[in-house]
């Protein structure tokens, strides 16, 4: 295929560290699907980046406690480009999110062409 353009998905996106790393992978050519369970939040984030230059941050919004929403992303991101590179979670997911026991589903990893083997590393 050819195509240099690297995707990543960074979870809780809307603020914060979520939001930083956002604009650094964006900074650096990544093209980024922010995300956040508050599709308003979410979107605002999106648009504050986008006015900043970033045009490659994309907002898709995610509950990563929802089995439909990862599947949403999933479908999405297959779709619309056809794979994932980097994924994110918010290293403070429990505390943004109020998330707990937050596990991986190997099957949505899988899916996303990615290893779950790397995220335990």
């Amino acid at each position: 295929m050819g195509d240099a353009c690297k995707y990543a998905v960074v979870t809780g996106a809307n603020k914060g560290i979520g939001f930083e790393t956002v604009k650094q992978l964006a900074n650096s050519g990544v093209t980024v699907f922010l995300t956040a369970r508050d599709e308003k939040r979410g979107t605002e984030a999106m648009d504050l980046l986008n006015e900043q230059g970033f045009s490659n941050v994309v907002f898709h919004q995610l509950d990563v406690q929802d089995a439909q929403s990862i599947e949403s992303l999933t479908k999405f991101i297959q779709t619309q480009y056809g794979r994932l590179d980097i994924l994110l979670l918010n290293k403070f997911l429990k505390v943004n999110a109020g998330a707990s026991g937050v596990v991986p589903d190997e099957d949505v990893l899988r899916a996303m062409n990615m290893d779950l083997v790397d995220w335990v590393r």
